[in-house]
């Protein structure tokens, strides 16, 4: 037992493990704590720095006074277990609390948990929370009073088409009894996730480019159905992020995105599936020349921590259930929280690229993910291969012309064009992640330079590659 104890004071204070010199009401405060938590025991009689000072006249009867004033301050009353233990000829007392069921436990009307080695006073939202996890319910369960009837029908009937494809779940031929299997509809009432999923909310996600903190060069509030928005999004950030090309010898573009677009898109859809959606802000992006912010309203869920999540064995939590099963269906997602370890593996293909998470402040989720050197946008465009490829469909010669005069932009549009000469400007922006006014001015630059010309009008003209001189 006294190896036991030893270890413990030796490792100091932490989620599980308090110190307090005396009895007194932060005791019980901690013990409340623990009780929210994962449970845990506090040591009276050591200082909060490890050494074991003692009590005088620590007996079975003052245990009971502790006992007895630890369940009339707290409600649901508590009834821990006392130890008593001598370490070197001082005898000092061991609270040992276990998890509590039904959560949260109140200490003289307020709301404690345990973070790391000190007792959080709870909001308002996280009491709230906390007491729908214990009932395993969430928020976004809740009905809300708007009409069916004003939920996107084309949306849910796309959403159960996408869902058929998976195979995680047997549906039926009525979408409407598909809803209410699901939960997302309960008496004939949509839940605030159908809202979310299908409907029109007052939540959004703000994409901003920004050329330095105070500098933005572009931006986009999205307030779509979440269904649409995770999509729309992802366009706009992958519009404003570089990419270069390789060409192959079937004039097969390869795509070498600033950052894996898999990785985003799983940061994207885990800011939006856990975002506390009780708190008035928007989910914000910002994407910066070498890195990218994403900021998520709400703290880490239940016990789950930072450092948890750097790891391959943290429990995930969910904060928006049925959000979660929805993305889970569309197989956006797996329901085993293994997210943050896909992302963490995936990026050890990408050395330059660092992945940090922030909670700080307690009350959002910021993701960071950055190049520790500067991207380069023109390694893969090698202008005499590239060229010597084009050439292969127009001539040896054009090919090493446009080999050498071209931009990786002029290089990426012209091989479009070649491949399609009926490509519109948007398709074309589509295809490169360019904005449209900078496809326009590659294409001027192009016909300027004699390579292509176009024939016929907007709607039904065709593009035509002219031989450079």
């Amino acid at each position: 037992m006294k190896d036991r104890l030893t270890t413990i004071i030796e490792q100091h204070e932490n989620s599980r493990v308090e110190f307090k010199t005396n009895f007194s009401s932060d005791v019980i405060e901690t013990v409340c704590a623990f009780a929210n938590a994962v449970g845990g025991s506090v040591f009276v009689g050591v200082t909060d720095k490890g050494k074991v000072v003692g009590i005088q006249n620590l007996s079975l009867e003052s245990t009971k006074n502790w006992l007895n004033s630890i369940k009339t301050n707290t409600s649901p009353q508590l009834f821990p277990e006392i130890l008593i233990h001598e370490i070197d000829g001082k005898q000092i007392a061991e609270i040992i609390i276990q998890e509590y069921p039904l959560k949260p436990v109140a200490c003289r009307g307020k709301f404690f948990k345990r973070f790391g080695s000190s007792n959080h006073l709870l909001q308002a939202d996280e009491i709230a929370q906390m007491q729908l996890m214990s009932i395993n319910s969430s928020f976004d369960a809740f009905t809300v009073d708007t009409p069916l009837s004003e939920l996107d029908f084309n949306i849910i009937n796309r959403f159960y088409k996408e869902i058929t494809t998976q195979n995680r779940i047997k549906l039926t031929d009525n979408n409407v009894i598909n809803l209410e299997k699901m939960g997302l509809i309960k008496k004939e009432k949509p839940t605030f996730a159908a809202l979310l999923l299908f409907g029109n909310h007052n939540t959004g996600i703000h994409i901003g480019r920004f050329k330095d903190r105070d500098i933005i060069i572009d931006d986009i509030l999205i307030k779509l159905p979440l269904i649409d928005a995770v999509n729309e999004a992802l366009r706009f950030i992958q519009k404003n992020i570089s990419v270069s090309y390789q060409f192959g010898n079937q004039l097969k573009r390869i795509e070498n995105w600033q950052y894996p677009i898999p990785v985003l898109r799983e940061i994207l859809l885990n800011a939006i599936i856990h975002r506390n959606y009780q708190s008035p802000n928007d989910i914000t992006i910002k994407i910066f020349d070498n890195s990218i912010e994403f900021v998520s309203p709400g703290k880490l869920m239940g016990n789950l921590s930072v450092e948890n999540l750097m790891t391959d064995y943290y429990t995930a939590v969910h904060r928006n259930k049925l959000l979660c099963e929805a993305f889970y269906l569309l197989g956006e997602v797996e329901k085993y929280g293994t997210g943050f370890i896909r992302i963490r593996k995936q990026l050890l293909n990408y050395p330059d690229i660092k992945f940090e998470i922030d909670n700080t402040d307690g009350y959002f989720v910021r993701v960071v993910i950055s190049l520790s050197a500067p991207f380069n946008n023109t390694k893969e465009a090698d202008g005499d291969n590239v060229g010597k490829d084009v050439g292969k469909d127009v001539g040896k010669d054009v090919g090493k012309d446009v080999g050498k005069e071209l931009t990786e932009t002029q290089l990426a549009v012209y091989n479009l064009i070649l491949q399609n000469k009926s490509i519109k400007i948007s398709e074309l922006s589509q295809h490169t992640g360019l904005t449209e006014r900078t496809v326009e001015r590659t294409i001027a630059k192009l016909r300027e330079l004699n390579i292509i010309k176009r024939k016929g009008g907007r709607k039904n003209g065709a593009w035509e590659i002219e031989k450079i001189s």
